[in-house]
């Protein structure tokens, strides 16, 4: 790449020169725009928003004024940007259900709860609320630092002097590029009672801290289901999340009837996109429980859910929807934010608390030294005026008669050139005021105050002591005493339940389920007593039918040693011939499906592959989570999985493809998670074919619909050990080698 820089030419190459002014414009979108900074826990636009509706005067006391107003001076003197961005900023910090403390007051349409926009800035108002106020307090005193504006033209605050604790109290959310942050709000009381065992207690840690502030306080309440240990970790990191779910109770009605009636949502969540939600899931029977909802919603939140039989536990009920639906959801934590010097990065909770306390001792050791400089000049302008007062009559003479009157007094009286201009600025009929025990009380309060002023300075007890009277302030302004200063969100535990929520969440409706020899899988409605009259597609035909229900699960084995897990809900219907079980797992076309079966966590399977090897493995451990199934049985090669048998019994038998069978006691084999196994059964030519496990006093059953008992005395000769070769079955064994 060139680049043209003062008419010289300059090779570059492409990457570098690529990676430069992505590297400016990562940085630039991390500091100026996504993420907050610790001290005042605002981004550059809602600082400017904050200090323009200040120099506008529109203080909590003072009247409204347009939006569009506070637009165009953000806009035309400090935040060049589109003015939709810059009024959706202002209308957030207006909305009480997306800020805990709003620090705009907002008069006019500015949204709601079910994702409505706010009105048109033309037709809004705003001014500061007492929040902003505290965020703002002492500003002009030299707290902070102040900046040059895009155009140069004017300054601006590089931060606030945050009397009110903004980070945590309303939190942040921001993405930047690689990196991301969110804060939830918190409770403002709670905030402060940490602060304050912080500013005795430095090196307290974050179990300690979480005593006073026990977590996330919301803007629309609701229920935090985490655990200590789970928030300890997450204010422990600076990275987490908590699980938060609707507030509701039961209300009960005629007859035996009830109710259940949801008061508070999760933050963040819509309540019409919500509601559309539970709607679609009744309307497509999937939420097996609810027979109707209603939003009955007014000021407050009232959502009517109307449960399909009385006799159904409405905790049951709202777990189910907990599962499925945005009545849980989850807050996340990422308290990546921009330390004082302008670096980002994650900080835990007492990190975040201490930086707010060296920011508040900072701007206190910079008002009190900006105090004792005005102190300093008042001092001095009253020994002026009290030297004038003792002397008026030739100080008035000086100022009729002579040309240059500074000059004189300075040396007549021994001024300063401060003490002369101020004597030279005062009015007339301000003389007869200069009384000399005015001016001795003011310079002895002064100097009072100039002396505790610098025993402020010069002692950090002193400084915390006052640090420590400023939050306890805040805490009896904005704390519980203060009706939005009261904890919303509560904390509970999620209710154990006797019965698995997934089993609830489809209607139980009898089926049975039809797998094909080719692997075409369908659910008939009902329990058949016969399937002769299922037609299959040409040159296919049955293989695997039993009976089940919609909530159960099904387990499927494959030639690959892999256990996949299909919901009885999910198979395609009776009508035609069903779908592929490929479709549904990732299986490949060169595998073939061993085993089909209803799920039961009780049971324990025994697996055996071609080679001869097997072993047990418990039901509830071949269980999948995902497409791709769980390998049980390792196969490689050509040895493939083989049979899959239900353990009920105490004896295994197995027949090879040579049809040599052998039985030996089960408790030869072991039981695994997953492995290849030992051998059962040797063989010279071939492999194995099938195995069952059976008890060996009630004998040995073979075949299907025309059965047959081999009794104890009929198979005691093929009784021997694990790992065999076996002989030929007694006579009247299936031919197909097949024990069903």
């Amino acid at each position: 790449m060139t680049t043209i820089v003062d008419d010289n030419i300059i090779d570059e190459q492409l990457s570098d020169a690529l990676a430069e002014r992505y590297l400016a414009y990562a940085l630039s979108t991390i500091t100026n725009r996504a993420l907050p900074d610790v001290r005042d826990g605002l981004k550059p636009v809602h600082r400017r928003l904050l200090y323009a509706m200040r120099q506008l005067k529109l203080d909590p006391n003072a009247s409204f004024k347009k939006s569009a107003r506070v637009v165009g001076d953000v806009i035309g003197r400090f935040h060049p940007h589109g003015d939709q961005s810059i009024y959706d900023a202002l209308v957030r910090l207006a909305q009480d259900f997306a800020v805990r403390y709003p620090l705009v007051d907002g008069q006019g349409n500015f949204g709601n709860v079910d994702g409505d926009n706010a009105a048109a800035m033309r037709y809004t108002e705003a001014r500061l609320t007492d929040h902003a106020k505290a965020l703002l307090e002492g500003i002009d005193l030299d707290t902070v630092d102040f900046r040059e504006t895009y155009d140069g033209e004017e300054t601006e605050p590089a931060v606030l002097p945050a009397g009110f604790p903004n980070l945590l109290a309303n939190g942040a959310t921001g993405i930047a590029v690689g990196m991301a942050t969110s804060i939830p709000p918190h409770n403002i009381g709670e905030i402060c009672a940490a602060l304050l065992h912080m500013i005795k207690y430095p090196n307290a840690r974050t179990a300690k801290l979480l005593s006073f502030m026990p977590g996330p306080d919301l803007p629309t309440g609701g229920v935090i289901v985490d655990d200590h240990e789970t928030i300890l970790k997450s204010y422990d990191t600076g990275k987490g999340g908590f699980r938060v779910r609707a507030k509701w109770h039961k209300e009960d009605g005629a007859r035996g009837s009830y109710n259940v009636i949801v008061t508070e949502i999760p933050y963040q969540v819509q309540k019409s996109k919500l509601i559309e939600r539970i709607a679609e899931l009744i309307n497509t029977k999937k939420a097996g429980l609810l027979a109707d909802i209603r939003d009955e919603s007014a000021e407050d939140i009232r959502i009517v859910l109307e449960p399909k039989a009385r006799t159904v536990e409405p905790e049951l009920l709202m777990e189910s929807l907990f599962k499925l639906t945005e009545l849980e959801s989850r807050v996340s934590l990422n308290m990546n934010v921009l330390d004082a010097e302008g670096i980002p990065g994650v900080m835990n909770l007492p990190e975040v608390l201490w930086a707010f306390l060296e920011h508040r001792q900072e701007v206190l050791v910079r008002r009190s030294t900006y105090r004792l400089g005005k102190i300093n000049h008042r001092l001095e302008v009253l020994d002026g005026y009290l030297i004038a007062y003792l002397n008026l009559d030739k100080v008035i003479k000086i100022i009729r008669t002579e040309d240059e009157p500074k000059p004189k007094l300075m040396k007549t009286f021994k001024l300063s050139d401060v003490q002369a201009e101020a004597i030279l600025n005062m009015r007339l009929r301000s003389l007869r005021k200069l009384e000399e025990m005015e001016i001795k009380t003011e310079n002895t309060n002064l100097k009072q105050e100039k002396r505790e002023l610098n025993a402020l300075l010069k002692s950090e007890d002193k400084q915390w002591t006052a640090i420590a009277n400023e939050v306890k302030d805040i805490k009896v302004r904005f704390g519980d005493k203060d009706e939005i200063g009261k904890r919303r969100t509560q904390f509970a535990e999620a209710p154990e339940l006797d019965i698995d929520p997934d089993e609830i969440l489809t209607v139980k409706e009898p089926i049975t389920v039809i797998c094909s020899e080719k692997g075409w899988i369908r659910a008939m409605k009902g329990h058949m007593d016969s399937i002769t009259d299922v037609k299959y597609k040409e040159g296919d035909r049955e293989r695997f039918s039993f009976h089940a229900e919609t909530t159960d699960k099904l387990i499927m084995f494959a030639t690959n040693g892999r256990f996949y897990t299909l919901d009885a809900d999910k198979l395609p219907g009776g009508r035609g011939h069903g779908e592929p079980v490929r479709l549904m797992v990732d299986m490949g076309n060169d595998q073939d499906v061993v085993a089909l079966f209803k799920y039961d966590p009780e049971r324990t399977l025994l697996v055996a592959a071609s080679s001869g090897h097997g072993f047990m493995v418990g039901e509830q451990d071949v269980i999948a989570n995902t497409r791709k199934g769980k390998q049980i049985l390792n196969v490689k090669g050509d040895v493939e999985a083989q049979a899959c048998a239900m353990v009920a019994g105490d004896t295994v038998a197995v027949i090879g493809e040579n049809r040599k069978m052998l039985l030996f006691p089960l408790d030869e084999v072991p039981q695994m998670a997953r492995g290849k196994g030992v051998v059962l059964q040797r063989y010279k030519d071939g492999g194995l074919k099938d195995v069952a496990v059976f008890t060996y006093d009630e004998g040995l059953t073979v075949g299907g619909a025309r059965s047959r008992t081999f009794e104890k005395r009929e198979i005691k000769d093929w009784l021997g050990k694990r790992g065999q070769a076996g002989r030929l079955p007694p006579k009247g064994f299936p031919r197909s080698n097949k024990f069903s």
